[in-house]
Formats: structure tokens, C-alpha cells, sequence
């Protein structure tokens, strides 16, 4: 299926390897854009419609009743695209329910993270032991004080779920044990660009190095708080970015409710808008591990019950501007997709 690749690029300022033996995730800003096309299985009938020209634009999606329930059989007479408001032509719209998937699991290792990280090591092996199929992939990467690759591609749930229990909370201080949590360095920083929390060039990072050159349904999967603190990267490079490799994000937070003093997460907006903008959602589970549980198998159900459709955009120009999707499934019906796509960039 897929190979995994060390990763070797870095670029000046970001975190270097805590640990040696880990691969280190490098940023690629000047990747050109890439066709999105699902690579045609042998066995897949299905998917293999959608051996796609560069010109075609793909859409993954799910669609919710009134009452947030998955809505299974539709088809393309049920639903309508648009780009940047212009009426588009389906030329290919499948219920899925069985694509091939690769997902990505960014796991928050700063302070804030310290008293949930156990509930997390526990739901997130429990889920990926579930979803993984023989022809899914999935990896896992820690991000406080740096971004650091735990587990590489691989099909084994317990070579992931392995990996997760070794994560360990990281501020810089002593594995969260001086220091001031998530701050980096042992102090809070009050000049120059603090680090501890590198939710952005986590994402960033995913998307280009990872995530970029992979084919079919792709997801992130963060566990955070959602709040950042030393990125290099700017959250709209981080959403460009995954919208760019056509990554959706999940974000669940989740962290010690103590940890805030009872005035709750300063990262929500910011886990929203990059959920939203990628067509995934935002999850809040608070220190709950029942909830964290049922987040899992939301997540779980809306990857295994989506619709895969592509068109032929009218505007065929190749300016690398950002066209604006929307997709309508009928009065009362949520439907979950991103909210555009870059295209092409003109050849020099």
C-alpha cells in the first residue's frame, strides 16, 4: 500500500529531535500543490471511478439530519455543489463506506496535557485497534517544546498503541515536573517567541511531510487543549496547509479542567476554525473518559459513513487562487466538508 518515508528536510527555527531515534517532522512551505486524486485499488470498483484528470476536484463528506444522525443513502440527485457560488456538475458521487483511509494522531504532550494523558493513551489505542482495516495506515506524533514522530506509517494497531503508552509530557523542565506546564524552559516567557505548545507546526508539518503525498481519505486526529504557544507557523498556514494535501482535522479537547482555574480553554476558537475549514469538527470532552470514549466512535462513524464526489470546476483557470466550496443535501441536513480548495498555480 503505502511506504513510509524519513523524513529529512528542516527548516531554520523550528525544535530540534528530543529523542534521537525518533524521525523529526520538517517543514516543506515550497511543495508545490499536488493532485488529490484516491489512487485506484485493484479491488475497490468503487473507487476506482475516481482515477481523476488535475483538473478535477474531489470531495469528501458526510451528511446529518435534524437530530445529528448520519444520513447513509444518498445520491447525487439529493445533493448540490457550488464553487465560489457558481452551480457545479457531479461527475461522480458514491456512498462510502469501506475507503481506504490514512490517519494521522497528534497527541499534546505539554503540561496542560499532564492528568489526561493516560485517558488518552487508553481511548486512542481502543479506537485505532477498532478502525484499522488491512488497507488503512495510520501514525502517530507528540508536539509540546518540539514535534517529534513516534510511530510511522504502519497497518499495526500495536505498534501504534505501543507508542502512545511511551509518550510523555514534555515542558522543557524535567518531563512536567519543574516548570511551569506547556511554557517551555522551566519559566514563563515574557520576551522574544516563547515555545511550548507547537499545536500549528504540528499540523503544518503533518500536512506537508506526511499527509501531502498520500491518496485517498486523510484525517488528523489532535488531542489538545487547542491552545499554541511558539509556533512558527501562523494558524491560516496551518489550515492552507491541510487543505492543500486535502487532510480534514478532528480536534478533541481535551485537558485538565483544573489546569484553566475554571475559566475554560483559551485554544476553542482556534481548534474550531481549523476543523471546520478542513471539514472535520471540534470535540469537547473536558477530563471525561466516557466522553473521550464516545468522541472516538463519532469520529469513527462519520470516517466509515461518507459520500466521495468530484467535479469538473467551471472556472478552469490555473491562478492558485482559493475556490470556496459549498454542498446542500436538502432542507434540515448538516453537511461536513471543506470549505474550499487551492488551485492549480499557473506554470512559469
Amino acid at each position: 500500500m503505502r511506504t513510509c518515508r524519513q523524513i529529512a528536510a528542516l527548516i531554520l527555527g523550528l525544535p530540534l529531535v528530543s529523542v534521537a531515534s525518533w524521525a523529526q517532522l520538517a517543514p516543506s512551505p515550497d511543495a508545490p500543490p499536488v493532485s488529490h486524486a484516491p489512487a485506484t485499488p485493484e479491488s475497490d470498483e468503487s473507487v476506482a471511478t475516481f482515477k481523476m484528470q488535475v483538473n478535477l476536484v474531489d470531495l469528501f463528506f458526510t451528511v446529518k439530519d435534524k437530530n445529528n444522525n448520519l444520513i447513509p443513502h444518498l445520491n447525487k440527485n439529493d445533493c448540490a455543489v457550488q464553487e465560489d457560488k457558481q452551480p457545479q456538475t457531479w461527475k461522480s458521487f458514491v456512498a462510502e463506506n469501506d475507503l481506504p483511509l490514512t490517519l494521522g494522531i497528534l497527541l499534546d504532550t505539554s503540561g496542560s496535557q499532564q492528568y489526561v494523558l493516560p485517558l488518552e493513551q487508553q481511548a486512542g489505542s481502543q479506537f485505532l485497534d477498532r478502525i484499522l482495516k488491512p488497507k488503512d495506515e495510520a501514525f502517530l506524533l507528540s508536539f509540546d517544546v518540539n514535534v517529534d514522530m513516534l510511530q510511522d506509517f504502519t497497518n499495526s494497531p500495536r505498534l501504534l498503541a505501543r507508542a502512545m503508552n511511551k509518550a510523555e509530557i514534555n515542558t522543557a523542565g524535567g518531563n512536567g515536573a519543574a516548570g511551569i506546564p506547556g511554557a517551555g524552559g522551566g519559566t514563563v516567557p515574557t520576551i522574544g517567541a516563547p515555545k511550548g505548545t507547537l499545536l500549528y507546526d504540528a499540523v503544518f508539518l503533518t500536512a506537508n511531510e506526511k499527509l501531502n503525498q498520500e491518496s485517498g481519505r486523510k484525517a488528523m486526529i489532535i488531542l489538545t487543549d487547542g491552545d499554541d504557544q511558539g509556533s512558527k507557523t501562523r494558524i491560516n498556514e496551518a489550515i492552507a496547509a491541510a487543505q492543500r494535501s486535502n487532510a480534514m482535522i478532528y480536534v478533541i479537547l481535551i485537558a485538565d479542567t483544573g489546569f484553566y482555574g475554571g475559566f475554560g480553554y483559551s485554544g476553542y476558537s482556534a481548534a474550531k476554525k481549523m476543523a471546520e475549514e478542513t471539514g472535520g469538527r471540534v470535540i469537547n470532552v473536558g477530563n471525561n473518559g466516557k466522553k473521550l470514549e464516545a468522541a472516538f466512535q463519532q469520529i469513527e462513524d462519520e470516517l466509515r459513513t461518507e459520500y466521495v464526489g468530484t467535479y469538473t470546476p467551471t472556472n478552469t483557470k490555473p491562478d492558485g487562487t482559493f475556490r470556496h466550496i459549498s454542498v446542500t443535501c436538502g432542507d434540515g441536513t448538516k453537511v461536513q466538508v471543506r470549505k474550499g480548495y487551492f488551485s492549480p498555480s499557473p506554470q512559469n
